[in-house]
């Protein structure tokens, strides 16, 4: 089993481009691992992109860190075949 730091890595090294669903599933639970619940206030609803990353994140809100890591590491360990 890889740590998540090797995970994150070895993630921004992915050949193919994981979908924008995929890639948000990522992304929460990587600010979820290293940050903790969501500290900044909801962005506006012009800005799709960053309210999307938003919700993402939220949507683990209560999960540990040491939790977080984990479930990131699953996430990788799930695409990895698909995207590596």
């Amino acid at each position: 089993m890889v740590s998540f730091e090797e995970a994150t890595e070895l993630a921004k090294k992915f050949t193919k481009k994981p979908t924008d669903a995929e890639f948000l599933e990522f992304y929460g639970l990587f600010k979820q691992a290293t940050v903790g619940d969501v500290n900044i206030e909801k962005p506006g609803a012009l800005d799709l992109k960053g309210k999307a990353k938003f919700e993402a994140w939220n949507s683990n809100k209560g999960l540990s860190k040491e939790a977080a890591k984990e479930a990131y590491i699953k996430v990788y360990e799930k695409y990895a075949p698909k995207y590596a």
